[in-house]
């Protein structure tokens, strides 16, 4: 049996592989390197990627303000996928907003992309709405967003 995913945060040296899998993922819709670089920045804590050996498979990219939380993006290397490297990432971060005190977690994801809907779904998320022709002006979104419940300290 392969170990599990390590998840942790986001090292600078990291971004040319987060790059490839991020292009591996959304080819021309994919986010472009100065992206990837101001969410480092500004979202450096909840930047986290899920190793296995010394193999980053994949990231996940989330934001704080105040007691919510956007996910901005997560993507696994093709090969890597339905091997368990996005529900790492998915409970380290839920735990790591839990921790923060963050009470709603939200997020926008593709109409069409059924495998994605239903790996949120599983975790908790509701649809709340559709964006229509939110990617692009080509295809709908679907907000969707989680309570995390009252924070007990």
């Amino acid at each position: 049996m392969p170990a599990p995913y390590r998840v942790r945060r986001l090292r600078e040296a990291d971004l040319d592989r987060v790059m490839q899998i991020e292009h591996a993922s959304f080819g021309p819709d994919a986010y472009d390197r100065n992206l990837f670089a101001e969410f480092f920045c500004e979202c450096g804590e909840l930047f986290l990627v899920a190793e296995r050996g010394r193999n980053i498979c994949g990231y996940m990219i989330t934001c704080t303000r105040g007691s919510s939380a956007e996910v901005a993006s997560i993507a696994v290397d093709p090969s890597a996928r339905r091997k368990g490297a996005a529900s790492a990432l998915m409970q380290s971060t839920l735990r790591r907003l839990r921790r923060r005190g963050v009470r709603r977690v939200e997020l926008m994801v593709r109409a069409g992309n059924r495998q994605a809907r239903a790996f949120y779904a599983r975790y908790g998320f509701l649809r709340m709405r559709i964006v229509r022709k939110y990617y692009g002006g080509r295809s709908d979104g679907w907000f969707m967003a989680k309570d995390l419940g009252e924070i007990r300290r």
